[in-house]
């Protein structure tokens, strides 16, 4: 039995999912994080490093790792894919400057190996901001139609603030790693 067959065992029995959010600085991530959890997020300072949230959600244990966003951290993103089951990408779809970069730095992530089995989610936050970006234009500036047939994505618009879209797209991010991974017992 091999170490990854070993891992899945374990994880099996635990019910348990490693999601690694990520995004560039300022798109939301850590508030999504504590809304998703039901925290306060009225008061909310920039990741530097990173911070792991432990929540239940459904019947899965969810780790979270919300990771900074920062130019000068995102060389140290590769330290996280480890074992990743779920990738959320953040994107502020008000920040329309930040576009390029936002798929630039998409794209370099969907190259890694170590995460092409993971379950891409894709979250288009503040949507509550007049001028934000649709979802539907978001995956067209990100180009999300070329991806490669074979990994499993979805966007949904969502806003950190007031908490719109995050259970649709925790609840298909969930739902689409425990249809690889616990094959839905």
């Amino acid at each position: 039995m091999g170490l990854l067959s070993i891992i899945r065992k374990i994880k099996r029995k635990e019910k348990e999912m490693r999601i690694l959010m990520v995004g560039l600085d300022n798109s939301g991530k850590t508030t999504i994080v504590l809304k998703i959890n039901g925290e306060d997020t009225s008061v909310i300072s920039p990741t530097l490093g990173f911070n792991i949230k432990t929540i239940t959600y459904q019947k899965y244990t969810l780790n979270i790792w919300d990771v900074g966003g920062q130019k000068t951290i995102r060389s140290y993103w590769r330290n996280y894919f480890e074992q990743t089951d779920g990738l959320v990408w953040v994107v502020d779809s008000s920040d329309l400057r930040r576009l390029d970069d936002c798929k630039m730095e998409l794209d370099n992530l969907l190259k890694e190996e170590r995460l092409s089995g993971a379950s891409l989610l894709i979250l288009a936050n503040k949507q509550d901001i007049k001028g934000a970006l649709t979802p539907e234009e978001i995956a067209k500036v990100l180009n999300l139609e070329a991806m490669d047939k074979s990994r499993h994505w979805k966007i949904v618009g969502c806003s950190a603030y007031t908490g719109e879209g995050l259970l649709e797209g925790f609840d298909w991010l969930v739902q689409d790693i425990a249809s690889r991974i616990y094959m839905l017992d």
